[in-house]
């Protein structure tokens, strides 16, 4: 495939700290890459290195004659003086853009709720990030570079943007770089992925799940300190595994070698006994909204929501920006009175709520970490019984990702991903029993993601969750509703369930209305339905046909092992026969990689 970029040799420093040494790697055409590691280890740096954004101290980065680099950075850049239109289209003229396919499925996906005549200085945090997006997105690219292009983005625009990307950045057009914590969203488009760590980059094939795979397999061989990490990945391992659908771009043995590989891990959660503490700690009534509605004057935002919250219970609640699902969480926890209806709290309930923002951590802005931990409690118990942990506030911070020199830190000088962890640790340790999460996921990396989780496997009261990152919500409750048209909705299939509601929503024909007053999505395009049966009767043959090998292989090499050592010839033969199956295993392996690609 063509190179389209690279970096040779790339060392960069800042005045405390080295963040590259000796970087070498390259993007061809096809690549769709997704770029994980720790918060502050170099991902967005890399990203600005390799656009030319950032200049590194040694060594170079190459481009090919021509290349267009497009990139979405994390900050606001755009001009709140300029209209919508303006900013996604420019200067062209309509007839120009609402005749491009790309440009009407662009704004469609990204910008159908969005005034098109509105200046971006009125539009939300979120309709802004949607325009920035949009305007790269209409753009003609080579190699287009998406620093957490998820941010702001809800469910549907994030499993839009995912199509939109494998559609245009096929195996054989352009490349495709991207930072994020979406874990779906990784295994969703990438097909390959770079850790960013100890100064380095280091290449792994795959999406999210397979670079997972081929991490436990690394660290299985690493040192003791690296057993906490280990242990993380294994049972993030053992979730793709078996809570989800696999993503791992291997064929099926490959993924049977991962089934053993976990087959010694636990489940995530003890259900039954999480259950059990819960109704000990919260009793049988937690919180019970009985047609319960909430009114903003003439507008009605929930009507007649009846949810009756279980000791124990895990749910994440999914909807669109605006359809009312922080309002829910306000009815829940006390802090909005229902304007009809009523909500029922039982006598024990202590609610906790780790909100959008950061608020909670103003009144110890410029006190160390160590200080505002030692006014609360000495310790935390997790679990219950033989598998009760009791850990001290040190203790938590390390599993959070701090570090003991950071325990000396002011609040106000930790990153944003520490402010975020030390909100959630200073909620755990005030002890309540009903949790509510509002997009906990914000500023947090990959790893700190697998960390929260695992300390909320072992959390026993009950759990709302809040959440545009379709992986955590999937991975930290146990069953999904949906806020739609001020109702709540119960989704038996999950997020799945919510897309297709919302897909039907959007196709059906809105009383009144009038002529488009922008462009509509392009009509689909891709595999007809006989060639996609096509590729997957190949692919199936390919897996047969891969077993069947890896299965002789297995017996000549059971018959070398008891063969006669003085028969060179007889061994030499073996020994070819392996070879030749081993060469075709390979060649069926890239066969099988390719037919995936063009299924997506």
């Amino acid at each position: 495939m063509a190179h389209l970029l690279g970096a040779e040799g790339l060392h960069l420093e800042f005045p405390t700290k080295v963040v590259f040494d000796a970087v070498s790697l390259g993007v061809d055409e096809g690549d769709r890459i997704g770029v994980v590691g720790r918060n502050g280890d170099g991902k967005s740096s890399l990203l600005g290195l390799l656009s030319g954004r950032l200049e590194p101290d040694a060594g170079r980065v190459t481009r090919r004659g021509g290349v267009r680099i497009g990139v979405l950075d994390q900050a606001d850049t755009l001009d709140p003086d300029l209209t919508v239109a303006r900013t996604v289209v420019g200067d062209a003229a309509e007839h120009e853009w609402a005749g491009d396919p790309r440009v009407r499925d662009v704004i469609a996906g990204l910008l159908a709720d969005v005034p098109w005549d509105a200046e971006i200085g009125t539009l939300s945090g979120g309709q802004r990030r949607r325009a920035a997006l949009a305007a790269l997105l209409v753009g003609d690219w080579d190699v287009l570079i998406l620093d957490e292009p998820t941010n702001h983005l809800d469910v549907e625009a994030i499993t839009w943007l995912a199509g939109h990307l494998k559609q245009r950045w096929t195996p054989s057009q352009g490349g495709l770089l991207v930072v994020t914590h979406d874990r779906w969203f990784l295994d969703e488009i990438c097909t390959a992925t770079w850790e960013v760590h100890d100064r380095i980059v280091e290449p792994f094939e795959g999406g999210y799940a397979a670079y997972i795979l081929q991490r436990v397999e690394r660290d299985r061989q690493a040192a003791a300190t690296e057993a906490r990490r280990q242990n993380l990945a294994r049972k993030e391992l053992a979730w793709l595994r078996r809570g989800a659908p696999a993503r791992t771009s291997k064929p099926k043995f490959r993924i049977d070698a991962a089934n053993a590989l976990i087959a010694d891990v636990p489940p995530l959660r003890d259900a039954l006994e999480l259950q059990s503490l819960a109704v000990a700690r919260l009793g049988k009534d937690v919180v019970d909204l009985l047609d319960a509605g909430l009114a903003y004057g003439d507008k009605q935002v929930l009507n007649k929501v009846t949810w009756r919250i279980a000791p124990g219970e895990r749910t994440g609640v999914l909807g669109a920006n605006g359809a009312g699902k922080s309002t829910l969480l306000h009815l829940i926890d006390g802090d909005l009175a229902p304007t009809s209806g009523r909500v029922k709290r039982g006598t024990t309930v202590q609610v906790a709520t780790l909100g959008q923002g950061i608020s909670e951590l103003e009144e110890v802005w410029d006190d160390p970490v160590r200080v505002v931990l030692g006014r609360l409690r000495t310790s935390y118990t997790f679990g219950s019984g033989s598998k009760a942990q009791e850990l001290s506030p040190g203790q938590l911070l390390e599993r959070l990702g701090f570090s003991s020199a950071q325990l000396s830190t002011p609040v106000k000088d930790l990153s944003g991903g520490q402010q975020r962890r030390l909100q959630l640790l200073l909620i755990l340790l005030s002890q309540p029993n009903v949790l509510i999460l509002d997009e906990p996921t914000n500023d947090l990396d990959t790893d700190m993601l697998a960390a929260m989780e695992d300390l909320l496997d072992a959390w026993p009261g009950t759990l709302i969750v809040v959440s545009h990152d379709r992986y955590f919500l999937e991975r930290v409750t146990d069953q999904q509703y949906a806020v739609m048209d001020g109702a709540l909705r119960h989704l038996p299939r999950g997020v799945e369930e919510y897309l297709e509601l919302r897909a039907a929503a959007a196709a059906a024909p809105r009383p009144g209305a009038s002529g488009p007053s922008r462009p509509a999505a392009a009509p689909a395009s891709g595999l007809t339905s006989g060639q996609e049966r096509a590729l997957r009767k190949e692919i199936q043959a390919a897996e047969r046909r891969m077993e069947r090998l890896h299965a002789e292989i297995e017996k000549l090499n059971a018959t070398m092992a008891t063969a006669d050592p003085s028969d060179y010839a007889g061994l030499q033969a073996l020994h070819e026969d392996v070879r030749t199956r081993e060469a075709e295993i390979e060649s069926l392996e890239e066969r099988w990689l390719e037919l995936a690609d063009d299924l997506g």
